[in-house]
């Protein structure tokens, strides 16, 4: 399995780039959102990849964080999104946005992607509204590693997008109200809710915010 590959770009498509690594081109495919991110032609990059295998092909697929590449592999673990499917959702809401999409049960807006329809930006929510949290709690726990991993041997290479602070206060909050014993999906749902409202917000007011909105009404 390919992992990750840090070289130079010596062409970009519309869709895919052609990433020299010392002598070898990798075509690697990426989202728009991806895509409008790199650098130019001649510059250094590093991407964690996908490799997807099938009888007639191999393809590889490029993403700037480590998250956004465990989210295209969760998205594919639904049935009836492929590798196509899953870039179209990156690349409209980017990680934060299925993030915040899934926790909230909100369909309308996987929907918005390229290519989904409503029956399986549906599927997409309920399948993953238990499995997004490991994902979400993951955008602190990696921000900082990321600037390691992507030096080279012949080269300082950076992500092209590095996690943004408020995911980490966001991934905290989820951890908390996990320890307080709230489960994954309310727990999810409330701190998307609370980041929404207040997308600066550290994680003390996260939490304060999300244990209002789980408060029992009435």
């Amino acid at each position: 399995m390919i992992g990750k590959l840090s070289g130079r770009i010596d062409y970009k498509a519309t869709d895919h780039i052609l990433l020299d690594v010392r002598g070898v081109g990798y075509l690697v495919f990426c989202s728009d959102r991806t895509m409008a991110g790199l650098p130019g032609t001649g510059e250094a990059i590093a991407l964690f990849t996908d490799l997807v295998v099938r009888e007639d092909l191999m393809q590889l697929f490029g993403f700037p964080t480590l998250v956004e590449k465990e989210w295209h592999r969760l998205l594919m673990s639904v049935q009836g999104v492929g590798a196509k499917a899953s870039l179209a959702i990156l690349g409209t809401l980017g990680p934060d946005g299925v993030s915040r999409a899934i926790a909230l049960g909100d369909w309308n807006a996987v929907k918005a992607a390229k290519g989904i329809g409503p029956k399986i930006a549906q599927r997409i929510v309920l399948d993953l509204k238990d499995k997004a949290p490991a994902v979400m709690a993951m955008s602190g726990s990696v921000a900082a590693a990321l600037g390691e991993t992507a030096a080279d041997a012949d080269a300082v290479i950076e992500p092209v997008v590095m996690a943004a602070p408020a995911s980490s206060a966001q991934a905290d909050a989820l951890s908390a109200l996990g320890n307080l014993g709230y489960g994954p999906s309310e727990a999810a749902a409330a701190v998307a809710q609370a980041a929404g409202d207040a997308p600066d917000a550290d994680e003390a007011t996260l939490i304060r915010a999300a244990l209002k909105l789980l408060a029992p009404k009435g």
